[in-house]
């Protein structure tokens, strides 16, 4: 097969969730250990992080691998759904993986395709331990697909698990309290390996607790450990002074994702560079530093709070749940325009209501979808809105929508393209 026909491949044969939804979720591990069995489980011969979290996973993972790789390490990074072209879920050192490799991967994995039958992101996790393996990384970040317990990545021994956070998402599959979706994600503690938790809830910290206890794993509740006794922005940059408790001192860390949102990453972040430091993983405080100050351009990271353009400003999100959408509510009051104008599309599984209920009612909104099965008609989606005070159109495709919101605006304005992954990928 070409490149183009072995995506078409592994996206019309196989059960993809960023398509149809929750049909595609395995809710067992069985297919990843049979394809991991087939390769000769090469997730047994690399070094992993696990992360895990409602938000914040996606930048807490590029921010650690930019930070190893500045260390010197070799470095493997696996997240997704990817924005724009399926290579992005597979990095190491900011590379992504080669079209051969892909190519070469699902014709060699093909006797087993047909035999287990796995979905898409099973066959995306066995591809990547997989080529990491193959590469001899020194360690990998391994970001989980949805969940933890259940997810395909967690046949993994890691040297560190990090939670980021808890909030409201995939309700449908993960439960419809924050306890369950804890208990969920709480499912990537091992025994005896630390886990580092960004931000607890009265609700979620018995949870990890209880799991934690049980699993005989160090807990570390990062929001307890440091602060930030000062920030700024400075040049769309953010600068963040961290403090901890037990000290007077200070340390500075300039970031290259601007969202006000990352200094609770930045904190989960810290912790778990600490916890490593602590298995003699040589990582010094200027390359913490240098990593944080680079890691669009060490990961490829895009969509968090992005400018892409000025005059007007335009600013990518892919926040697109209740507490994503509260963390850019936040923003935008930190953030200076004359007018707000949201081009924003999502889908229908999410819990749309709650997300639209917070955003602000003075803005103009352009209504759209992402052109995925799953996603919501504008229509649908511009009706929703309207009965939470939200005034504005529709539009038939994202190109569309940000065309109208840009032909609208002023050069002091703002646009902000946010409420889906894949939205945000189209632009």
């Amino acid at each position: 097969m070409t490149y183009q026909e072995t995506i078409d491949y592994l996206f019309n044969r196989l059960p993809m969730f960023s398509r149809v939804g929750a049909a595609a979720y395995k809710k067992d591990l069985t297919n990843t250990i049979a394809l991991c069995e087939f390769l000769g489980n090469p997730q047994q011969h690399i070094k992993t992080i696990h992360i895990a979290g409602t938000n914040g996973k996606g930048s807490t993972s590029h921010m650690l691998a930019a930070i190893l790789q500045s260390a010197g390490y070799k470095t493997g990074l696996y997240t997704s759904p990817h924005l724009k072209d399926f290579r992005e879920r597979f990095r190491i050192n900011g590379v992504m993986i080669s079209e051969d490799f892909v190519i070469d991967f699902t014709e060699r994995i093909q006797p087993a395709i047909d035999r287990i039958e796995p979905s898409f992101f099973e066959i995306t996790v066995a591809m990547v331990f997989d080529w990491f393996a193959k590469e001899q990384v020194d360690i990998a970040v391994i970001e989980t697909g949805l969940g933890g317990r259940l997810d395909s990545t967690n046949i993994i021994t890691p040297e560190l698990s990090v939670i980021t956070n808890i909030g409201y998402d995939h309700m449908n599959l993960l439960g419809d309290t924050l306890e369950k979706i804890a208990f969920e994600k709480a499912g990537i503690i091992k025994p005896g390996i630390p886990v580092v938790v960004g931000e607890v809830k009265p609700e979620t910290r018995p949870v990890f607790e209880q799991t934690a206890a049980e699993k005989q794993s160090p807990l570390l509740l990062a929001e307890f450990l440091r602060y930030a006794a000062d920030w700024k922005y400075e040049h769309h940059q953010l600068v963040v002074q961290v403090a901890n408790h037990t000290s007077p001192d200070r340390t500075g860390y300039t970031l290259d994702l601007p969202g006000f949102y990352q200094i609770k990453n930045l904190m989960t972040v810290l912790e778990a560079v600490h916890q490593l430091q602590l298995k003699k993983w040589n990582i010094s405080l200027a390359q913490v530093q240098e990593g944080l100050r680079h890691v669009k351009k060490l990961t490829g990271l895009h969509g968090r709070w992005e400018v892409i353009s000025t005059k007007p400003v335009t600013v990518l999100d892919v926040g697109h749940n209740e507490d994503g959408i509260r963390q850019i509510v936040a923003q935008l009051e930190l953030t200076q325009y004359r007018h707000l104008h949201v081009v924003i599309g999502m889908v229908k599984d999410k819990d749309i209501d709650h997300a639209l209920a917070l955003l602000p009612k003075e803005a103009t909104y352009y209504f759209t979808k992402a052109q995925i099965p799953r996603a919501l008609a504008e229509d649908e989606l511009a009706a929703k809105g309207a009965s939470y005070g939200l005034k504005g159109h529709h539009y038939v495709s994202v190109p569309e929508a940000l065309k109208a919101a840009r032909n609208a605006a002023n050069a002091d304005d703002l646009i902000l393209v946010c409420g889906s992954v894949f939205v945000v990928g189209e632009v």
